[in-house]
């Protein structure tokens, strides 16, 4: 199942459990966000598509990170007239982790660091350190 989802101008396509970048939203690293500018939603065999968006069928997701891109270097130039200027741009991002597209929920462990703590704290209590 994926969707084709809109935000910061941009169109997106998400599967369950994939990672995205979008254009930075105003959201605290882990929590839920939810997308209800859904322009497609297919399954297998039916396809949902929105005029201009699909009615109840939101996608959640995940904050994972804020972060920014890569550098671009903006370059302007006058030939012949000794001018010349440069400029450095980095967009600021998201990055989303897709919980659920409409009705189909990844399935995930309740507490995640319950799961990671248990297994850091055995491998210490193996090793002795």
């Amino acid at each position: 199942m994926y969707a084709i989802i809109e935000t910061g101008g941009k169109q997106h396509k998400v599967t369950l459990g994939a990672k995205i970048r979008v254009e930075k939203l105003n959201a605290s690293i882990g929590s839920d966000v939810q997308i209800d500018k859904v322009l497609l939603v297919s399954d297998n065999d039916q396809t949902a598509v929105g005029t201009p968006y699909v009615e109840n069928m939101p996608v959640c997701a995940k904050v994972v990170d804020h972060g920014r891109g890569k550098k671009i270097r903006v370059i302007k130039m006058k030939r012949r007239k000794n001018y010349r200027r440069t400029q450095g741009h980095r967009q600021d991002y998201t990055e989303l982790q897709i919980l659920s597209v409409g009705d189909a929920v990844l399935p995930v462990a309740e507490n995640l660091s319950d799961v990671v703590d248990t297994d850091e704290e055995e491998l210490i209590a193996e090793n002795g350190d």
